[in-house]
């Protein structure tokens, strides 16, 4: 692979195309507004970044984000849109994520050149790959440690996020793990508050969940959310290992890559990344990052499994972009021999029974972990009925049959399509 790293974006730009790529290239290499004397040829053509490609697309009449236009020619100016390429040599700043987050999603969003500039994609030289591991259990490993071979690992969230007791949750989990599910997860906003210390969630939890995998062989996989300062989150790593976990999670842009490669570093469980903030990067089609950019930077930083959102969510994201986010993280972004650092995507957000077939359909593959709050919580069976309802739906994805043929002949799958589409 070349050592160069590549870069895409859509950009929106009233000045002419090639002169605004131009100034973004300098913006974030070797350039100021005007050319110093130090910045030789030869410094330009080993360090500068290069305009590797760019596509026009179509042009508008007013701006998608605020911009400072030029003044000359207000009476028929347009703004162009177009998908550029640009490029840099490793050697400007090493293989060193925080740099390379710097570099390609850094001061070039504020440039007055641009009223729209999002980073599509990233391809990056193996030498990332040698510096930091990648995930250490990766798809592979989140099956070996939870004792599901060939099927989604069917999970949930504890609910509510805040507010339960640690005896409240160990009493959530005891029916959980009754009930037949293979993960569970702290939600996002539930780490290390007073009314329920990581510490003593995980002496509540961790017994439970010890016995259940006495009894039956199969040990539920408890992601436990130890988010935090760094000294904090390795200490909590420890002791949920210490215990008998197989799981901790960390919500990555509130940790920050740096946080998250540090901890990876440490850590010897399973690490279940929660993309909590990401809407801030893709909300809006004119600014940020696409998660096929984003989730590059986390795999490398070394978590096992990222969210990705469901079909037919609660949210603003569409079920093209979800299947995009999926595919992407069972996609190798290197080629073999170098680790292609593929990671178990975790599906959630108002998923039930219904979306399991759609969702294989989409992604072709059985390599998720499938999460229901509701959609278990709330079965009209139960919590074991909820959990039945999911394997029943995926069953029937994976064998071809459509839901409602399926339902005819299982009872927990007919009453989750009845109570939940």
């Amino acid at each position: 692979m070349s050592q160069r790293i590549r870069a895409s974006y859509f950009i929106e730009t009233p000045y002419p195309i090639e002169q605004a790529v131009d100034v973004m290239a300098g913006e974030q290499s070797s350039g100021t507004f005007t050319r110093l004397a130090s910045e030789t040829d030869d410094l330009r053509a080993n360090h500068g970044a290069m305009i590797e490609h760019i596509e026009r697309l179509d042009s508008v009449e007013t701006p998608s984000l605020p911009t400072r236009p030029p003044q000359e020619g207000a009476a028929k100016r347009r703004y162009q849109r177009a998908n550029v390429t640009l490029s840099w040599p490793i050697a400007n700043f090493g293989p060193s994520l925080p740099n390379l987050l710097s570099t390609v999603a850094g001061n070039l969003f504020e440039l007055k050149e641009f009223s729209a500039l999002k980073l599509l994609d990233l391809a990056l030289p193996t030498d990332f790959a040698d510096r930091y591991p990648g995930p250490r259990f990766g798809i592979a490993g989140t099956r070996r440690l939870s004792g599901v071979p060939d099927r989604p690992l069917i999970g949930t969230i504890i609910k509510p996020s805040v507010g339960l007791s640690p005896a409240a949750t160990a009493d959530t989990v005891r029916q959980l793990v009754e009930g037949g599910i293979d993960f569970i997860k702290d939600d996002e906003l539930q780490s290390n508050g007073p009314h329920n210390p990581l510490k003593a969630r995980v002496d509540a939890v961790m017994p439970i969940i010890r016995e259940h995998a006495e009894r039956t062989g199969r040990q539920v996989m408890y992601a436990f959310n130890i988010t935090g300062d760094i000294d904090e989150m390795r200490d909590n790593h420890d002791y949920v290992a210490a215990a008998g976990g197989s799981c901790v999670m960390v919500a990555i842009q509130s940790v920050g890559l740096s946080g998250v490669a540090h901890l990876r570093r440490h850590c010897q469980l399973a690490l279940h990344g929660h993309r909590a903030g990401w809407g801030l990067f893709s909300r809006s089609p004119y600014i940020g990052m696409s998660y096929i950019a984003y989730q590059k930077l986390w795999r490398l930083a070394g978590v096992d499994h990222l969210h990705v959102n469901g079909l037919r969510n609660k949210f603003t994201e569409d079920d093209a972009s979800v299947i995009a986010s999926a595919r992407s993280c069972l996609t190798p972004m290197f080629d073999p021999p170098t680790p292609g650092c593929e990671v178990m995507p975790v599906f959630s957000s108002g998923q039930t029974a219904d979306q399991a077939v759609d969702t294989y359909q989409a992604i072709g593959s059985t390599d998720l972990i499938f999460c229901a709050g509701g959609g278990i919580m709330a079965h009209p069976g139960g919590i074991g009925a909820g959990v039945r309802s999911l394997r029943q739906a995926w069953d029937a994805a994976v064998a071809g049959i459509t839901l409602d043929d399926y339902a005819a002949d299982h009872h927990e799958l007919a009453q989750a399509l009845e109570a939940f589409r």
